[in-house]
């Protein structure tokens, strides 16, 4: 089994910053993506961004300009700083991770979310 655990997050007023992280551990062979999604009450868990093992990362266009997202491949963790946050950026922010326990078998993971609430 793989197990994510996520720290961070809280509470901001409008145009703050805040971090989140995010750990792996467990049967790990191989970690291909790690990446953050958010929900809100009523919504689809949306992508935020994501970052492959080569460094590839992709950021919803909502956004850009405004967070950074980090991994460290060896620590199998995933940091997103988010800056200039917005009222519209509050929602429950979950860590994803895709791994292979075995050279030949993968599967996502989910952390255990973290709130995020930027008030105006």
């Amino acid at each position: 089994q793989v197990q994510l655990v996520e720290s961070g997050g809280g509470s901001v007023q409008a145009g703050g910053s805040l971090s989140i992280s995010c750990a792996a551990s467990g049967e790990i062979f191989r970690t291909i993506a790690m990446g953050w999604y958010r929900q809100v009450p009523g919504n689809e868990r949306e992508l935020v961004a994501d970052i492959n093992s080569g460094g590839a990362i992709n950021y919803a266009d909502s956004v850009k300009g405004r967070f950074a997202i980090s991994r460290d491949n060896a620590r199998n963790t995933v940091n997103l700083q988010m800056n200039m946050l917005k009222p519209e950026d509050t929602a429950v922010y979950y860590c994803k991770a895709r791994v292979y326990t075995t050279p030949f078998s993968w599967d996502d993971y989910w952390g255990q979310g973290s709130q995020v609430t930027v008030s105006s």
